[in-house]
């Protein structure tokens, strides 16, 4: 059985203080707390898939190392031929991983959906999640590329896909116009192209 990885999102700081200052001013709903998206749907989706959707550590005020080592613990439960899923943070920590390290098996395809670049149009800090290298290097590590991003995204500018699809001619590019950072219930696009690769 094919498995698939999926990385979700997060919020990442500077500094601790900066933290601090998100988590007094952050107001939380009920709307927020009890949200579910596409990525709590791809196990009844994708019934012919083993869908592994780790935690990551600390994703309020995410570190890339911390990232790393959680991400590491899974290889010795995957399979050959793949698929990852990154979602914002996510994306980035799965271009920056591919980027800078051997993954131990083979994959199938990588989907990055909302994936933040660098800071130089995006508003959020990266922190430790900033590219330290193209992402050139992954090419090599993945038979397909998709990427997924709504031009009406006000967390990771558009800007942010297209310099991925720069560095990363033979990806995939879908371009969307109101799915916003990809918190929606349904993906049918991403599901599609999930079963036929």
């Amino acid at each position: 059985m094919k498995q698939i990885i999926v990385i979700h999102g997060g919020t990442t700081f500077d500094t601790y203080e900066e933290y601090m200052v998100y988590l007094n001013f952050c107001e939380l709903t009920l709307e927020k707390m009890n949200r579910k998206d596409w990525k709590d749907s791809l196990a009844s989706n994708l019934s012919d898939f083993e869908v592994i959707y780790p935690k990551m550590p600390n994703a309020k005020n995410a570190r890339y190392l911390e990232w790393k080592i959680w991400f590491e613990k899974l290889f010795h439960l995957l399979n050959d031929d793949m698929i990852l899923i990154g979602h914002s943070l996510g994306g980035i920590f799965l271009a920056k991983y591919l980027s800078e390290n051997k993954f131990p098996k083979n994959i199938e395809s990588l989907h990055l959906v909302a994936a933040p670049y660098d800071t130089e149009v995006c508003k959020e800090s990266l922190a430790d999640f900033a590219l330290s290298q193209t992402v050139e290097a992954l090419i090599k590590q993945t038979k397909h590329i998709f990427l997924y991003q709504s031009k009406d995204d006000t967390a990771v500018p558009f800007a942010d896909v297209e310099k991925y699809k720069r560095d990363l001619p033979t990806a995939i590019l879908s371009v969307f116009e109101n799915r916003g950072h990809f918190t929606q219930a349904k993906f049918p696009e991403l599901l599609e192209n999930i079963k036929n690769n």
